[in-house]
């Protein structure tokens, strides 16, 4: 059974990959008080002693509203998290780590980006550079591999801020579901990330960068019926902007051409999964936290 370092177990993606993957391997996910990524000497110390099989790098420096982190830190704090590791890759098998659509520059995304696309543009914000600078590194690596993903939604994600998990939160407490403006994503189910992380650990991809995404996009305003139509309910959707923001979404042939396809889960069962979900775990939502717009 491969031994696998999750760092970032308490976040979003971290908990669920926890979740699924324990019991089909042996899952060390350390807490941020146990081992805090930012400390060179024991990231490397504890690389050198376990030397694990599989590092699944899911922490990130994410200074939103509800994170209350400071927003100057994205930059350093996301390199520096990833360098402690990366530099440490000969006492493990191999790293996977998520990138970002961020990666190809917010202002310059076109539909359907293709992997040849990065480095047509520097991105601009610190989010997205530093994840940048992680990609420009992982280029020339041995065992380094870069998930880049757009949109991800599933239960333990910030709901106060996320589209569909928010839409869900506002349904089930039968509040208006709101838009700032309508955009098109490529939205994936953090379970089919799980599904196709697993590849990733079993295999050994020929590229080091790859879109994960499911290769189809829905606008806001339509994940939104499809929230109301799960939940049954008859609410309000009000959209700030008119007009359709730019497009965010990949194209991931290189994705399903190397994993000999997939078979991604219907949005409309997996809007009802994470809408169950919210509606049974109705007391972790604060009723207030909503009324704020994202």
């Amino acid at each position: 059974m491969k031994n696998l370092f999750i760092t970032g177990g308490s976040g979003f993606i971290g908990r669920n990959l926890k979740e699924q993957l324990t019991g089909k391997y042996n899952v060390f996910a350390p807490s941020h008080g146990e081992l805090d990524l930012l400390y060179e000497e024991r990231v490397y110390n504890y690389l050198k002693t376990h030397r694990f099989d599989v590092v699944i790098h899911t922490a990130t420096w994410n200074a939103t509203r509800t994170s209350k982190k400071d927003l100057t830190k994205v930059l350093e704090h996301n390199c520096r998290m990833f360098f402690n590791l990366a530099r440490c890759s000969e006492y493990y098998g191999k790293m996977i780590y998520y990138g970002s659509g961020a990666e190809y520059g917010g202002q310059h995304w076109i539909p359907k980006i293709r992997e040849d696309y990065f480095d047509t543009h520097v991105p601009k914000d610190a989010y997205g550079f530093s994840k940048y600078i992680m990609a420009k590194y992982a280029e020339h690596s041995r065992n380094i591999y870069d998930i880049r993903l757009f949109g991800v939604f599933g239960k333990y994600e910030d709901w106060e801020i996320r589209f569909i998990s928010n839409a869900c939160c506002k349904a089930a407490w039968d509040l208006p579901i709101t838009i700032k403006q309508n955009v098109f994503f490529d939205y994936l189910y953090v379970d089919d990330l799980v599904k196709i992380t697993e590849w990733f650990i079993e295999n050994d991809p020929e590229d080091r960068f790859y879109n994960v995404c499911t290769g189809r996009v829905f606008d806001l305003r339509t994940l939104a019926d499809k929230v109301l139509a799960a939940s049954g309910k008859n609410l309000d959707v009000v959209v700030a902007r008119e007009g359709v923001g730019r497009e965010y979404g990949g194209d991931n042939s290189r994705l399903l051409s190397e994993m000999g396809g997939y078979s991604f889960r219907d949005m409309d069962a997996c809007i009802r999964e994470i809408y169950e979900w919210y509606l049974a775990n109705k007391g972790i939502i604060h009723r207030e936290k909503l009324l704020v717009d994202k």
